[in-house]
């Protein structure tokens, strides 16, 4: 497959006011809104572009594997440190369209954070360029971080490139039995010190930390926190990543991002905490969970529901006028004719 296939296939579909489906590995069609369209498969448009370990960036194309990105990282020693999911042999492509990070983003950052460039196709089949290899190369918008998350909305990712980070030298886990104010609470003073944590997850009375960093930074941050240390560490986060515990095994699961220092939002449900506090997963239907999250400062994301439900209640919080507003004049900038994703991201749009 080459970029000119996917051209031609956005150019057809433009002409002919056709709504096209983007799909690599469809490992995320669990996610976001109603999957409509002619599915326009771009897996096949693969292999890293560029690497340079020592510039600390990779270029790959879309339907490029993230493990065999990982796989060629880590000969260097290197890692993408916002973790995103793997799933079912995820795509880059598809990592940045939807934009979600796994454990590590507590410490790392967001995808958004990580997103140096982008090859865009948009919805009238033209190749637009963003950003670089670099952190500091823009002037004015920085249209490749806004893409990430976008689920394929404003164009087809064709090619991204990331900012890469050293995997660190030393990684331990500690376990603490804990109630969830109690970890809420540990977590947030944690927060505020010298510590190496890299990730942390609550789940029916215990808290896992995971300390990352040079091992007499780690050795030291284990003598002063306590707790008991877990023997495989590295497999309970993988599960936290990649969303194989039993934490996530539910049919309907929502995702609220709220302050680290909230209370109880007064929704019933709770499997877990991650992200120092600021991520919590509730699962089973919810009356006015929207409203509950709103009132302390975050949103709510209908994460993983039948497509029937998301529909109905959207995947997303719904948005205000004005950036309501502002999202239709992107959508109409980058694809005039709607023709892109359809209803995935909002059904304003």
């Amino acid at each position: 497959m080459t970029l000119d296939t996917i051209v031609e296939g956005v150019r057809t579909a433009y002409d002919n006011h056709s709504a096209l489906r983007i799909r690599g590995a469809g490992s995320k069609d669990f996610y976001g809104g109603m999957l409509s369209g002619i599915p326009l498969d771009v897996a096949g448009y693969r292999g890293i572009v560029a690497y340079e370990p020592t510039e600390l960036y990779i270029t790959a194309r879309c339907g490029t594997p993230l493990a065999e990105i990982e796989a060629t990282l880590a000969e260097q020693g290197q890692m993408l440190a916002f973790e995103p999911p793997r799933f079912s042999g995820a795509t880059v492509g598809g990592c940045v369209a939807a934009g979600l990070s796994g454990p590590r983003r507590q410490q790392a950052g967001a995808v958004r954070d990580f997103t140096l460039g982008a090859r865009l196709v948009d919805g009238t089949g033209q190749v637009l360029n963003f950003g670089g290899q670099v952190m500091k190369n823009v002037a004015g918008y920085d249209v490749s971080r806004l893409l990430a998350g976008s689920l394929g909305t404003l164009g087809v990712l064709a090619e991204v490139t990331l900012k890469v980070l050293p995997q660190p030298t030393a990684e331990r886990t500690l376990v603490f039995a804990l109630d969830v104010e109690e970890a809420i609470a540990r977590l947030n003073r944690w927060g505020g010190q010298p510590l190496p944590i890299s990730a942390s997850f609550w789940h029916e009375g215990q808290l896992w930390l995971r300390l990352s960093g040079a091992k007499a930074a780690v050795d030291a941050a284990i003598g002063k926190l306590g707790g008991s240390e877990l023997a495989d560490g590295n497999g309970l986060w993988e599960s936290v990543r990649e969303q194989t515990h039993p934490v996530f095994a539910s049919d309907i699961l929502w995702r609220l991002a709220l302050p680290s220092t909230a209370g109880d939002p007064g929704v019933s449900g709770l499997r877990a905490v991650e992200w120092g506090g600021a991520l919590r997963w509730y699962a089973g239907e919810q009356d006015a969970v929207r409203g509950a999250a709103a009132r302390l400062g975050g949103h709510a994301v209908l994460y993983r529901a039948p497509e029937s439900l998301r529909c109905l209640e959207g995947a997303f919080a719904p948005l205000s006028p004005a950036m309501l507003a502002l999202h239709r004049r992107l959508k109409k900038y980058f694809d005039p004719r709607g023709i892109l994703n359809p209803g995935r991201l909002y059904a304003e749009f």
